[in-house]
């Protein structure tokens, strides 16, 4: 089986080779056989990668620990889960994963486009399969998942212990499926420049891909977060690793783009910025994946250091000056055929959101390659930290959360005084109910109170945006108001949607903020029948147990939580030993309610006193980071649910190019 899977990456690799080249030379001479033998290699090339992952994954399946990378992340007392898990557990299944999710978004591609698109499609196939024949260089060269051990160990080293969750079989698959589901809208775009046709049909036939992705990586960071939280031991859920900056960035530049396009739909403006975005956001999912692989930071979400590190530097650096050179090369079709009417507008407002996110994404790549230059030029590593990520990027996020209140209720070309007032007076009286409301209560630090203030303005002006077009319809109509409602977020699916991810922005920003600026931690030490305090909490040690099986053994400590006198929660922090990897691993317990977690944690037990040392933390309102996700999953659901009317205007705009071509 191993021979088996090596010999379908091989083939892989050329067949996808033969679909680019045939797909170059029939855009070139416009041969209709040679652009469908591209894309039914393509297609092939799906196929035969679908297989050979399913080689890989019944080698992990079977302790096929002949084959080096299946000893290496597997052992027989690991649970069937953890062995499928581990499939993309090491760096040559990574690569096999992200190589196959590429293939399957351009199967998907192609068979969505069999009858439209049709002067695109064969720089998309393109531009895919140039993709995908790099990442299989890379598996048949340098990472091949298939190589053979000189022997057969008895058993193997395992997955690494942190890694060993139900979240790891969820949370790298998303991100892939974020980082991957970019080429889509980038090949498009790379389609539009080299064919000219640079209006707005590339735009409109890839934004649920863009959505699709954005939303991917936004649920891949979620569930690194939360993987973080409650694996790693140490009371927060984000530490602006370099890894997790990575999987930022392009979900900023994708937020960006997906307001920018905005305006160039409706003004024909930022035509340039647009293709510049979305050039940005493909190059910084390269960029992460070769951080993850390169070796050139530490970070307990990276890959031991590989020899693809240079290659994939040199990858980036060819996308980037070939996209560049493209754009150049079109740059007099790229003119704003509209113009920004007023400083005071809803395009304003979106050009001032597009720089702060841009000025965020800008900040966190300086922080996280400044370590690695500084290394480079003076041999020093100068670490940068959260300081600086928070410093520098807090009061930018607090203009965005403002921006993100303003841009809804602002109107298009030039909005009025009157109109500002009008739509602005319950939404600011709100907000400054909430203000006072906080200082009567006794908050007095100025970031939190800024942010809270902020945070309901935003919410303000949804609820009010939700109202004032359900009341207008209701008016118009006659309807009921929960039917009003209904057949108005029905009919704007996109404007809707986008305000109730904005919902979803505001909880995660009430989440941070609490979370953030209103920790407590405890550390204590208690025998059996002590109690100790943590916040409003009494904890009080009750006992221990023990357990014992193939893969670790586990020690739990069980403590009693009450509050206010009444008994609230059972938590039982513990330690783990796994056996194959000789390392203790900590097992975290937590008392979760809207208000806060409780978050336990035990340090120590001597077992020769009895004396066992815990630390806890107190995270107010960190749950609400979760729901926020949740509510944004929502709102984009909304938003990408298909609506025949975007469908007229996608049949319209391509109607406008083909007469402009013409």
């Amino acid at each position: 089986m191993p021979e088996f899977g090596s010999l379908c990456l091989i083939l892989s690799l050329i067949v996808a080779a033969w679909s680019l080249v045939a797909c170059s030379l029939g855009a070139l001479t416009r041969s209709r056989s040679l652009i469908r033998s591209g894309e039914r290699g393509s297609l092939a090339v799906t196929t035969i990668l679908s297989i050979t992952s399913a080689c890989l994954l019944m080698l992990f399946l079977r302790d096929r620990f002949d084959v080096e990378y299946v000893a290496s992340y597997s052992s027989r007392a690991m649970p069937t889960l953890f062995k499928v898990t581990a499939f993309w557990g090491g760096h040559a299944g990574s690569l096999l994963l992200w190589v196959l999710v590429l293939s399957v978004f351009s199967a998907i591609v192609i068979l969505q486009n069999q009858r439209q698109n049709r002067s695109l499609m064969p720089y998309v196939v393109a531009t895919l399969s140039g993709i995908t024949v790099f990442f299989l260089i890379l598996l048949n060269f340098t990472s091949d998942p298939f190589e053979r051990l000189g022997f057969t160990p008895a058993d193997g080293k395992g997955l690494n212990p942190q890694l060993q969750t139900p979240l790891m079989a969820i949370h790298p698959p998303c991100l892939y499926l974020g980082y991957v589901g970019v080429a889509v809208p980038y090949a498009f775009a790379m389609a539009a420049l080299m064919s000219g046709r640079v209006g707005d049909v590339w735009i409109r036939t890839t934004r649920r891909w863009t959505l699709f992705a954005w939303l991917f990586l936004g649920v891949g960071l979620l569930l690194g977060g939360y993987w973080a939280y409650i694996e790693l031991g140490w009371g927060g859920y984000w530490a602006w690793d370099p890894v997790e900056n990575a999987a930022l960035m392009p979900w900023l530049t994708a937020t960006a783009f997906l307001h920018s396009v905005m305006i160039q739909e409706k003004k024909r403006m930022l035509k340039i910025w647009n293709m510049s975005l979305i050039i940005l956001t493909f190059c910084l999912s390269i960029f992460g994946t070769f951080l993850t692989r390169s070796g050139v930071i530490s970070s307990v979400h990276a890959f031991a250091k590989s020899g693809v590190g240079t290659v994939l530097a040199v990858f980036l650096g060819i996308i980037l000056t070939f996209s560049v050179t493209i754009l150049t090369w079109r740059l007099p079709r790229l003119q704003s055929e509209g113009r920004l009417d007023s400083f005071v507008s809803r395009e304003s407002s979106f050009l001032f959101n597009n720089l702060l996110l841009v000025g965020i994404c800008f900040a966190v790549f300086w922080g996280t390659i400044f370590p690695v230059l500084s290394e480079a030029v003076r041999g020093v590593k100068i670490t940068v930290g959260p300081p600086f990520f928070n410093t520098v990027n807090f009061p930018l996020a607090l203009a965005l959360l403002a921006l993100t209140g303003l841009c809804p209720l602002i109107a298009w070309r030039r909005a009025s005084a009157q109109h500002l007032m009008r739509v602005f007076l319950y939404p600011a009286t709100g907000a400054l109910a909430v203000f006072l409301l906080l200082l009567t209560f006794g908050m007095r630090d100025l970031s939190p109170l800024v942010a809270f203030t902020l945070c309901a303005f935003v919410l303000g002006t949804v609820i009010h945006e939700f109202y004032r077009g359900s009341r207008a319809r209701q008016r118009a109509t006659g309807e009921s108001f929960p039917a009003a409602f209904a057949k108005l977020v029905g009919k704007n699916r996109r404007r809707y949607g986008g305000y109730t991810v904005h919902v979803g922005v505001v909880l995660i920003l009430v989440g941070v903020v609490g979370s953030s600026f209103f920790r407590q931690e405890t550390t204590f030490t208690l025998h059996r029948g002590e109690s100790a305090r943590a916040g409003p909490y009494t904890l009080r040690f009750e006992d221990t147990t023990s357990s014992s099986d193939e893969n670790m053994d586990q020690f739990t400590a069980v403590l009693g939580v009450s509050r206010d006198g009444r008994p609230a929660a059972m938590l039982r922090p513990g330690r783990n030993f796994y056996k194959s990897f000789n390392q203790p691993s900590t097992e975290v317990d937590i008392y979760s309610t809207l208000r806060e977690d409780l978050y336990l944690i035990l340090i120590d037990f001597d077992p020769q006193t009895g004396l066992a040392t815990f630390k806890s933390y107190l995270n107010p309102l960190v749950n609400w980071i979760w729901i926020g996700w949740m509510v944004i999953f929502l709102g984009t659901q909304v938003a990408v649910w298909p609506n025949p009317r975007e469908r007229a205007l996608l049949a319209r705009a391509r109607l406008i190019e083909e007469r402009s071509i013409a």
